[in-house]
């Protein structure tokens, strides 16, 4: 892949999310077309439902995303301006695997399991293990390998609020990210048997870039009324970390010093409210965690060393990098690594076996 894309937006959530609109217009549709699509294939939701039905569940969940984080709507508002998008489309653009969730808990029948591949590991080291005395969160993201071309880094400098890079998809408000105030925050999924009509999870981590201490960043995550399950890592400046598992009903949250996760629920209240499993994905997450763990073990762990870790092939069917591959089709469209003390960021596009990563500083 080519060097990795930084789009600077600036001012009201309106304008933010209008000038983000307007750069990508053409690649905001194509993806949200894509992804309205696959909310019909039973692969990924566990169930194939009419797309009206799809689109009305988005729509159902405006006002919860309203009631949550109103500037976030009006960002959402700007770019679909820009794009001639309605609002439940970008919903679905932006929160593709909370939809899915939403999906497999409608109507009262009991869905299918889904089968989808390989995702995101995420992980954390404090100050007493990384070499430079500084803690650092980083993370693979994985997806269906047809969203690599639409990565892209935002620079958001918001009119009174802290300036942020995010890592994310055209269209996409965030995913990955850290802000001026030295809050970052990552993410990786998990699959809740108990999804409901609320709010996606890029509108959380938008949000938690929002905020200027670790505390309420949290309270982001823990007060949401969550469309679906996935896990979050945040840190500030200073080093402290959380994980937290937070599904739809149930909100686990636990302090962290060295830390790896995957797409397992590895606590019991979260484990209570996750899908039946397939031993692959049970074995694929347990791996990956296996494997990062082993390199979180290497003190000092310096930034190489994170780097190291997201290139990892060690196992060609289970590895912390994904290949694109039948049947899934999933791969690692990029990765991140954040050391919020020093407020640098190294991310890269595409596969990190394959391609370079860059250094950025807010």
């Amino acid at each position: 892949m080519p060097r990795l894309r930084i789009l600077e937006i600036h001012g009201t959530h309106y304008e933010m999310g209008y000038q983000h609109g307007i750069a990508y217009a053409d690649s905001i549709r194509e993806l949200t077309h894509e992804r309205v699509a696959l909310c019909s294939d039973e692969a990924w939701t566990g169930r194939s439902l009419p797309t009206d039905y799809v689109l009305e569940l988005a729509e159902a969940s405006i006002e919860d995303h309203r009631a949550y984080a109103p500037e976030l709507m009006e960002q959402l508002a700007g770019l679909a301006a820009a794009t001639d998008l309605t609002l439940p489309e970008l919903i679905i653009a932006n929160g593709f695997t909370d939809i899915a969730d939403t999906i497999y808990n409608a109507l009262e029948r009991t869905p299918r399991h889904p089968i989808y591949g390989n995702e995101c590991t995420t992980f954390f080291v404090n100050g007493d293990v990384s070499a430079e005395g500084k803690a650092m969160l980083g993370q693979t993201w994985d997806m269906h390998a047809t969203a690599t071309p639409y990565v892209l880094m935002l620079h958001g400098k918001p009119k009174g609020e802290p300036d942020f890079m995010a890592f994310t998809l055209t269209g996409c408000l965030a995913m990955i990210g850290m802000n001026e105030a030295g809050i970052a925050v990552g993410i990786n999924n998990l699959a809740s048997a108990n999804g409901q009509v609320g709010v996606t999870w890029p509108f959380v981590c938008r949000k938690v870039l929002m905020q200027a201490n670790l505390e309420d960043a949290l309270a982001c995550i823990t007060s949401a009324k969550l469309a679906g399950g996935h896990n979050y890592v945040i840190t500030d400046a200073e080093g402290r970390g959380y994980n937290v598992e937070a599904m739809p009903t149930v909100c686990h949250v636990e302090p962290i010093d060295v830390y790896a996760h995957a797409n397992i629920c590895r606590y019991a209240p979260s484990r209570s409210v996750e899908r039946p499993l397939a031993e692959d994905w049970i074995k694929d997450s347990d791996t990956r965690i296996q494997r990062t763990e082993q390199y979180l073990n290497q003190h000092p762990v310096t930034v190489e060393t994170l780097m190291t870790l997201t290139r990892d092939r060690s196992d060609a069917s289970y590895s912390v990098c994904s290949m694109s591959e039948p049947p899934f089709y999933s791969e690692t469209c990029g990765a991140v690594i954040m050391r919020p003390a020093t407020r640098e960021l190294w991310g890269v596009w595409g596969l990190p076996n394959q391609n370079e990563y860059e250094r950025l500083v807010l």
